[in-house]
């Protein structure tokens, strides 16, 4: 079992960039896929991006390819959402998540950090 804690969230303005964490306890995070997901009140969960258990393989939703890196550090057991350029509608609360599934699906995640909000004003 892994335990995430997510940090890094905060007020910017758009067009500023943001790194969000993601530290893993418990268990190698290499021994997961793991997921950066966001939510906004009255809809559903978004999945953003996702990190392959090897860092070979990476996932981004099209709303934030090419602005979002998602990367891992295994010394730190930790991994990170690069945030850049961004924009008034990526204001949400953001999730990690760890999955040995590879479904992407957050339904097949099962284990998820607390959450960070991130707001960015226009």
């Amino acid at each position: 079992q892994v335990q995430l804690v997510e940090s890094g969230g905060g007020l910017v303005q758009a067009g500023d960039s943001l790194r969000l964490s993601c530290a893993a306890s418990g268990r190698s995070f290499s021994s997961y896929h793991a997921g950066w997901f966001r939510q906004v009140p009255g809809k559903e969960r978004e999945l953003v991006a996702v990190l392959s258990r090897t860092g070979s393989s990476t996932y981004y939703a099209d709303s934030v390819k090419g602005r979002f890196t998602i990367s891992g550090d295994n010394a730190k057991n930790t991994v990170y959402l690069q945030m850049n350029s961004l924009k008034s509608e990526d204001t949400a609360v953001y999730y990690c998540a760890a999955t040995v599934s590879n479904v992407l699906n957050p339904a097949h995640f099962d284990y998820w950090g607390q959450g960070t909000q991130v707001t960015v004003s226009s």
